[in-house]
């Protein structure tokens, strides 16, 4: 009679905790985000942990940037925490930047690129984009050396709500895509490689490798900001610096943050600083000039 209740017991508790695991899909994910010091956050079907460089005043002429402007290191993990890739990029300064690449390399971290995203900044800004595979909580060790070499404050804390200055509502209609709103901060991103894209032969998660992040700025009432990047093919690549140009956005940088992808994927950054409006009818038109049948966001 024990054994029949005890039974019963265990599979009405079964269900219960399977059901706590499906609505909790980071909770395997916990000891990363306890390494890196950042909550694990959905990367749109990836885990992302972000770790913004608020100890940093950056100024491109006269605006200093918002944190989440250009200025976040992430790594973002796909598959599970005891196989994952692991990609993303660091935010340094030209001081950190010997050291942090010496202690990625030493522990097995491949470096894809070191470049810029913005022009003009002071103090300049590095970024530098990894990838590595292996357990998640390895690979976590690995970055922490890294981070452990910079500014960047740990434990990573929630942005404080303030009042927000910028229309959101004109930049996801506009844009097209809902997105993410705080003070004078709108962003959105997109996906506009529609083809499967593989790492050294294996199929990888494109909003992973490919994702399109546009961050803007309000400055003032009559005055905006655009950075961010487009990721494209080839062939798509030339209709977008056109379009870009058009619309009165600079790019900054074409290049690449991965190595051994097909198809090969470019990253194209930019700077816009016009009225709102005007900056979004420029980036919508760049998005549209690039867009292909079936693409998803």
């Amino acid at each position: 009679m024990r054994s029949a209740f005890l039974l019963l017991l265990l599979g009405l508790l079964l269900p219960i905790a399977t059901l706590s695991a499906q609505d909790n899909p980071n909770a395997g994910w916990q000891p990363v985000a306890e390494i890196l010091q950042s909550a694990p956050t959905d990367g749109g079907g990836y885990v992302r942990f972000n770790l913004p460089r608020s100890d940093l005043s950056v100024r491109v002429g006269d605006v200093r940037l918002v944190t989440g402007m250009a200025m976040v290191s992430w790594a973002g993990f796909s598959g599970t925490p005891d196989s994952a890739m692991a990609m993303g990029d660091l935010v340094l300064t030209a001081s950190e930047l010997g050291p942090v690449v010496k202690e990625l390399t030493t522990h097995g971290v491949a470096i894809t690129a070191i470049h810029n995203h913005l022009e003009r900044e002071i103090p300049q800004i590095v970024f530098v984009h990894f990838h590595a595979d292996g357990s998640a909580t390895d690979i976590a060790h690995r970055l922490d050396g890294a981070l452990r070499l910079t500014g960047t404050p740990r434990p990573v804390s929630a942005p404080t709500p303030g009042l927000l200055t910028i229309d959101s509502t004109a930049v996801f209609e506009t844009l097209g895509r809902r997105g993410r709103a705080l003070g004078a901060l709108a962003q959105v991103s997109v996906l506009l490689v529609s083809e499967p894209v593989t790492l050294h032969g294996a199929p990888v998660l494109p909003a992973l490798v490919c994702n399109s992040p546009i961050n803007i700025q309000q400055v003032t009432p009559t005055r905006a900001v655009a950075t961010g990047d487009f990721a494209v093919t080839e062939s798509q690549l030339q209709p977008l610096l056109k379009a870009l140009a058009d619309g009165g956005i600079i790019p900054i940088a074409v290049h690449s943050h991965l190595t051994g992808e097909e198809p090969r994927i470019y990253f194209v950054h930019f700077w816009g600083d016009a009225s709102l409006a005007d900056l979004l009818a420029g980036l919508r038109g760049a998005l549209v000039a690039v867009r292909k049948p079936g693409a998803t966001d």
